[in-house]
């Protein structure tokens, strides 16, 4: 194994879920920037980036969240940084957000967008993504999920800890969000949250089942 396999690996096995983190220690700017533009950078589903990172650092804020938010009670305590990410709604070839994105980030040639819409419009049907509003989210939060774990792996490659969380009342903290500004409702959902600082204590040994459990070879 080479050095930079074995910096992957190392970094794989330091990370952990961590629960409460050293509020002592705080994760400097530049590093919380590199995690963030991980997320940024990561791929999906058609490049269109269906999602938006909002960080919560009001401490006020925070304490509201701990109430629907069980699976964050340590994390939103001690973590200096906490995310949530959230998903866009309705990415269909001719919604706004996806005429934004090929004309204006992507800058595609006028004469190429009618057939990229067909495209597009093709991949969601055989997927059943555009069946309704509700299979058009999951696919974008199936999304969020990679820039998730590019943030993680990126944290853990700096020695950051992080910890995603799903332990939360998605009904409640969508109500909230919206009540506290944070969120427009018409074009996101939240998605998964995520905490990033120094561990507060040392992690148990990682357990995970063996390669030859998880892996089939088909040669």
């Amino acid at each position: 194994m080479n050095d930079m396999q074995q910096t992957i690996i190392n970094a794989f096995n330091f990370r952990h879920a961590t629960k409460r983190f050293d509020s002592n220690k705080k994760v400097s700017e530049s590093d919380f920037n590199t995690i963030l533009e991980a997320g940024r950078l990561s791929p999906s589903s058609l490049g269109l980036e269906p999602w938006k990172f909002v960080v919560i650092q009001n401490r006020e804020i925070r304490n509201k969240l701990k109430e629907i938010s069980w699976g964050a009670q340590g994390q939103l305590d001690t973590a200096s940084y906490f995310v949530i990410i959230l998903a866009r709604k309705n990415v269909t070839s001719k919604s706004p957000f996806v005429q934004h994105m090929i004309r204006e980030i992507k800058q595609y040639s006028e004469e190429s967008i009618p057939a990229t819409e067909v495209k597009f419009d093709n991949f969601q049907t055989n997927f059943h993504i555009n069946d309704s509003e509700y299979t058009l989210l999951e696919w974008a939060k199936k999304q969020t999920y990679i820039a998730l774990g590019n943030m993680m792996t990126s944290a853990a490659l700096l020695n950051i800890d992080s910890c995603p969380i799903e332990g939360f009342d998605l009904d409640a903290v969508t109500q909230f969000l919206i009540e506290e500004n944070i969120m427009d409702a018409a074009h996101f959902a939240p998605s998964v949250m995520v905490a990033f600082g120094y561990r507060e204590s040392d992690s148990k040994e990682k357990v995970r089942q063996p390669q030859s459990h998880v892996v089939e070879w088909v040669e």
